[in-house]
């Protein structure tokens, strides 16, 4: 909540602030997967030769290192997004070099609708869309507990 907490204006306060769900790392779980697979497969290979495996050992680490980049691409996403709900505006933030940025006045909010997937109503995400009098936005599709989310739009106190 780094940039948040920069931009409020005087009298302006964090009611919510959520970020990106955990799911974001799953992407990275299918390389590494792979990885596994590959090394493991020349056990189960009958008569194997021996002299290929480098070729297995380096293909695996191809995988691996796939997966070890789409970890740190989930990360850094996940560290420089951040969505946020004050008093007076709902904020949304992205970027680690470029930054990009939504902001919308509480007052001018018509809607919230939110949107969960099976899966993200058993993990707790989902996407958020708000609209506003002349414009709408749709932050992401992995908001960290999306009702609390659209509670804190919603409720305006």
């Amino acid at each position: 909540m780094r940039y948040v907490s920069r931009v409020l204006q005087p009298g302006e306060t964090v009611s919510y602030a959520t970020t990106l769900h955990w799911c974001i790392y799953l992407r990275a779980v299918a390389p590494f997967l792979v990885a596994v697979a590959v090394l493991i497969s020349p056990a189960y290979i009958p008569q194997f030769p021996p002299t290929l495996n480098w070729v297995v050992q380096a293909v695996a680490g191809l995988f691996a290192l796939l997966g070890l980049l789409r970890l740190l691409s989930g990360f850094i996403r996940r560290k420089t997004t951040e969505f946020a709900v004050t008093n007076r505006r709902v904020i949304y933030k992205f970027g680690l070099i470029r930054r990009v940025t939504f902001e919308m006045n509480l007052s001018t909010v018509e809607s919230v609708h939110v949107a969960q997937s099976i899966l993200g109503r058993v993990l707790n995400f989902g996407q958020v869309e708000i609209r506003g009098t002349g414009s709408s936005f749709t932050p992401d599709n992995l908001i960290s507990d999306p009702l609390t989310f659209r509670s804190h739009i919603t409720a305006r106190e």
